[in-house]
């Protein structure tokens, strides 16, 4: 999980080298991106539980639809989400954004948005090698990923070797290439490898069952529109600080970005939560289901707690990492980004604890097959509760960028509460059921 991240982690690094407008320009366009991703990469979290109860259960031939089906739902949606943020690059121009900004944005974000398409086919291989409890693989497969997003973004952003030097259009590229090699290092991996070989290969992809594609839906809807709500207020803060002035905007990217790192670590708990709750549901030992479920809640905030404390104590030297001092041309400006952005880091140490409980818990309650209730869940929490909150206190006059990131921590904090209410009562009632049988 935190490979996702760590793409944008150094394009950021990268791109911040050539100045704030451009580091605001990529903030701006991975806004859109983020929105598309988290439906997609939501969407596939569909098959993991699927494919964990079937192996679980030793059925081979329901675990092989799962992916099948999955696979098929995936490569669509990524088609489709491709055309809707291609589509909706004009919208920019309306949100009130600074101009310069946005020219630099959109030649970035055409060939970042057909990033998509190998991104999502991507996710449906993971989620279902999650699901057979192979997680070393998706990870393989993401490191090498990284490793020439790296090397493409270092020849391509600064033009070095002979390369065209293209600016923040060459970390794009970078993205666009390294996505494709991932797609195609974890079928090689899964195709090798005894366990996952017969799942993997002689795919009858057109030949479908129209009750799988339903159960797949019925959960991956729900599943892609949880995280789209918590992406989509994220979303919303980089709009929101872009009212304030591009420098606000970077600050906001350089925080969200090391924050997003963080939350990766919690969110790969979630899909190890996912994991073993749907194995103990295939198994029906609801008792061993709520001890591991409680085990993983446990190391989830020992880490979060772990991270907050290094936000605060680093917090006035992580931004400088994103940022050249030595450019005499834009000081100013990059030295307000750091003052902006080592503020919101404290706010991102507060919120550590609550991220990372309503995402793991998430992840035990799609383990569970339950999608819908927790989908209400989130949307109250973070469109409710944490957005108004967000837009009243993130107003120049108010508390500015920081207000925005005060918003964020109460929706965050609403959703992990009522999320691990929503847990504790459907296993104790799973319980209770099977005792009175």
């Amino acid at each position: 999980m935190l490979g996702h991240t760590f793409v944008s982690f150094v394009d950021n690094i990268m791109v911040g080298q050539l100045g704030t407008a451009e580091l605001a320009a990529v903030s701006l366009g991975n806004s859109f991106m983020f929105v598309a991703m988290s439906l997609g990469i939501g969407f596939s979290t569909a098959i993991t539980p699927l494919a964990a109860e079937a192996d679980a259960e030793q059925d081979f031939a329901k675990g092989k639809s799962s992916f099948k089906h999955g696979l098929f739902l995936c490569t669509v949606l990524g088609i489709l989400l491709f055309l809707m943020v291609f589509f909706a690059k004009p919208l920019m121009y309306l949100m009130k954004q600074p101009k310069e900004v946005v020219e630099l944005a959109i030649p970035y974000l055409d060939l970042v948005a057909f990033s998509l398409i190998p991104l999502i086919v991507f996710q449906a291989f993971k989620q279902f090698s999650d699901g057979l409890s192979m997680t070393k693989y998706p990870m393989y497969a993401t490191i090498v990923g990284n490793i020439f997003n790296i090397i493409l973004n270092y020849l391509l952003i600064f033009g070095k070797f002979g390369f065209p030097e293209l600016g923040i259009v060459g970390a794009a590229y970078g993205t666009l290439i390294s996505r494709f090699i991932m797609v195609w290092h974890l079928w090689y991996l899964l195709k090798n490898k005894e366990k996952s070989k017969a799942y993997v290969t002689q795919i009858k992809i057109f030949v479908l069952d129209k009750l799988m594609i339903r159960k797949l839906i019925n959960l991956g809807a729900p599943s892609a529109m949880q995280m789209f709500f918590e992406v989509a207020i994220f979303t919303a803060a980089i709009w929101l600080s872009g009212l304030l002035g591009k420098n606000a905007q970077a600050a906001n990217q350089i925080a969200l970005n090391l924050s997003s790192m963080t939350f990766m670590v919690a969110m790969g708990f979630g899909v190890a939560s996912m994991i073993r709750v749907g194995n103990q549901k295939g198994l029906q030992k609801y008792y061993e289901l709520r001890r591991i479920a409680f085990s993983l809640f446990l190391l989830g905030t020992i880490f979060a707690v772990c991270f907050g404390l290094f936000f605060f104590v680093f917090h006035n030297y992580l931004p400088k990492i994103y940022v050249d001092l030595d450019d005499a041309k834009n000081l100013m400006d990059n030295t307000e980004v750091i003052s902006i952005a080592s503020k919101l880091l404290l706010a991102a140490a507060i919120f550590q604890i609550s991220d990372s409980i309503q995402v793991v818990v998430l992840g035990a309650l799609r383990g569970l097959q339950d999608v819908k209730i927790p989908t209400i869940i989130t949307f109250i929490s973070y469109w409710i509760i944490g957005f108004p909150i967000s837009w009243y206190l993130g107003k120049e006059d108010a508390y500015g960028s920081f207000g925005i990131w005060l918003g964020l921590l109460a929706g965050l904090t609403t959703a992990a509460i009522l999320l691990y209410i929503r847990f504790n009562y459907l296993t104790k009632q799973l319980i209770l059921q099977k005792e009175t049988l």
